[in-house]
């Protein structure tokens, strides 16, 4: 049981406790971008995404929230597309993210879809979005549907992101928020600050740690180049 041939042991590392439970702790706030998935002037996850942002800052992070208004459409226009380059700015800036998309057709928006395409798998042989939190929310016009935070969780996979357990799904929302888009009180809103406290934890909880969880045997194997050529193709094949 103790053989394994195709294991290059020069590049594997032993658990360390001591990396996982650093006593060195960042003291700034937890930094948490949000991202919502409507151009509506009366969005309804964008008011989520703000019920949620001021929930987050009562609870310590600083948080920063993008309008998508104006984001060009994925391969439409160059990277240096003052829109996508404030998206991936405060991409890296994060610590963790929250993504709020309105349910359309079953799905996440095209809003939703075109700002998470607009976030680089890689930048180099660096994923900006590897190792950070993310939490994932929707709203509904009707019953409670459960498609678009699970389309954002596999979404937030394959970008390599922690998604924590717990999500918010919002049905009828347009009964959910006054005329100043304000939520009222409901068991929908105390799902949000479970939502929010959870994420605020894991991200605190991960933050410090984030390079050591997500190192992988398999690309210590690689060299520097052949790391940054295969994550390249990738890339290019994803587009």
């Amino acid at each position: 049981m103790t053989d394994m041939p195709a294991l290059d042991d020069r590049h594997v590392r032993d658990i360390d406790p001591e990396a996982l439970f650093s006593g060195e702790r960042r003291g700034d706030p937890p930094r948490i971008l949000l991202l919502y998935g409507s151009l509506r002037q009366r969005s309804f996850s964008r008011f989520a995404a703000e019920e949620a942002a001021r929930i987050l800052r009562r609870l310590g992070a600083d948080t920063r929230m993008f309008n998508p208004s104006g984001l060009p459409l994925p391969d439409d226009a160059p990277a240096d597309h003052p829109k996508v380059a404030e998206l991936r700015a405060l991409v890296a800036w994060c610590d963790g993210m929250v993504w709020c998309s309105p349910e359309r057709h079953g799905a996440m928006t095209g809003v939703m879809k075109a700002q998470i395409d607009w976030i680089p798998l890689s930048i180099g042989a660096v994923r900006p979005t590897q190792g950070k939190t993310l939490a994932v929310m929707q709203v509904s016009g009707g019953s409670q549907s459960f498609n678009a935070v699970n389309q954002l969780r596999i979404l937030g996979r394959w970008m390599r992101c922690l998604t924590i357990p717990n999500q918010s799904s919002v049905p009828k929302a347009w009964g959910e928020f006054d005329d100043n888009g304000r939520m009222r009180p409901s068991p929908f809103y105390d799902r949000i600050v479970d939502v929010m406290e959870e994420l605020v934890k894991f991200t605190v909880l991960t933050r410090d740690i984030r390079e050591h969880l997500v190192d992988r045997y398999s690309e210590r194997k690689e060299t520097g180049e052949a790391l940054i050529a295969r994550v390249s193709r990738t890339a290019g094949a994803d587009r």
